[in-house]
Parts: structure tokens; C-alpha cells; sequence
């Protein structure tokens, strides 16, 4: 008998792995991804609460058959700002990188002030958001100043 713990999770054939999510995100992620489970076409394998030497603890997200878009992946750099990608084609990985967080965010988020042009139909005007702080997150909406920060963005997507 082996002494060495191990976590054993079927290699995929093509799509995206998450790794080094902050613990207790992963949920965050899938939802943020629009992914509930009910989907069909893609497999969807989700590990919480895994060691890991640079965080202590960390989520997994691994997505078969589908890839992430840009917006996404700024998405996800958001909420889980420590994550790495790779990508998988054939059970190999093809390419690795590490989200980034972009400095203007535009579209992917509604300012939380019912006030502000961007909340307004008569308006047709994107939300755009600069980042002032990368830890802890807080982001400033270009037209009205409202401050937002990580959970407001749970708000947005309905986890709180």
C-alpha cells in the first residue's frame, strides 16, 4: 500500500484546464463561464480544496470540448487572479499561460449604480471599468465613479 496520497482525474482530449484557483472559487468560475452543468457537449470536471504548494489550498476546473474567449479568460483573471490555463488538443498541452488581469474591463460587467448612463436603455453605451487595485480587486466605473469590487462581481452573477 502507497503512502503517497494522489488525486486521480481522467486526462481530457481537447478543451481548457483552470488550475491554481483560489479555494472556494471554482464555483465562481463555472458560473462566470455561464456553465451550470446542464449544457450538453462538453464534459466538465471540478476539484475544490486540492493542495497546493503555492497556495495552500487551490480549485481545478477542467472543460472538455470547449475553449475560452478572450473575455472570458478576463473573466475568470477577475475572480481567480492567481489561475493558469492550458490549453489541451489530443491529451497534450499545447499552451500555458497565466490570466492576466486587463487594465479596462468593457462590456463583461453592469455598474452596480441604477444611476449610471450605462444602466440606462435610452443609452446605448458599454460599461467600461479601470482597474485602481489588483489585490484586493477594485475596479472604478469610467462614467459614474462607482467602486466595485470582488463581491459585487459575485452579486452580478448571482452567488451572493
Amino acid at each position: 500500500m502507497s503512502s503517497k496520497r494522489e488525486l486521480i482525474i481522467s486526462k481530457i482530449r481537447d478543451g481548457v484546464v483552470i488550475d491554481h484557483i483560489p479555494a472556494g472559487r471554482a464555483l465562481l468560475v463555472l458560473r462566470l463561464l455561464g456553465i451550470s452543468g446542464r449544457e450538453g457537449g462538453f464534459r466538465v470536471a471540478l476539484v475544490m480544496n486540492v493542495e497546493s504548494r503555492k497556495l495552500g489550498t487551490k480549485d481545478i476546473v477542467k472543460i472538455e470540448g470547449r475553449e475560452l474567449t478572450k473575455d472570458e479568460l478576463n473573466l475568470v483573471a477577475l475572480v481567480a487572479p492567481t489561475a493558469t490555463v492550458n490549453i489541451i488538443r489530443d491529451y497534450e498541452v499545447v499552451s500555458k499561460f497565466k490570466v492576466a488581469i486587463p487594465d479596462v474591463i468593457e462590456g463583461l460587467l453592469k455598474c452596480k449604480n441604477p444611476r449610471c448612463v450605462t444602466n440606462q436603455q435610452r443609452e446605448p453605451v458599454r460599461s467600461r471599468f479601470r482597474v485602481l487595485s489588483r489585490e484586493p480587486l477594485k475596479l472604478i466605473c469610467d462614467y459614474c465613479g462607482t467602486i466595485h469590487e470582488l463581491n459585487d462581481i459575485e452579486k452580478y452573477f448571482g452567488l451572493t
